[in-house]
């Protein structure tokens, strides 16, 4: 494997980091819930993610400055404009999902 130095992977791994984001931001069809259900993450545990690696630096920011910075606007509107209500199948197997989430 190519040696990378601490550098290099950081920047390289902020830059994969900003593509997932902006992915995501453009895919507003896809659901927490379903993202959830398949993967075990969604926009929320990224915001979440960061909000925690933002606390291990020092760096003051909350909970929705952290949403914001994922949704690419506030959380409350990103809902409004583009989260649908949760069929009784997604909830079901969002159910059934949590039990393996860690």
């Amino acid at each position: 494997m190519t040696q990378i130095d601490d550098a290099t992977m950081q920047a390289l791994e902020a830059a994969a980091f900003r593509r997932l984001r902006d992915h995501l931001r453009a895919r507003t069809d896809v659901q927490n819930i379903d993202m959830m259900n398949l993967a075990g993450f969604c926009r929320n545990c990224l915001s979440r993610w960061m909000a925690e690696a933002a606390a291990e630096q020092g760096v003051a920011l909350d909970k929705e400055e952290a949403r914001t910075l994922v949704y690419g606007m506030p959380y409350d509107d990103w809902k409004a404009l583009h989260q649908a209500e949760a069929t009784e199948a997604q909830k079901t197997a969002f159910s059934e999902s949590i039990k393996t989430h860690g």
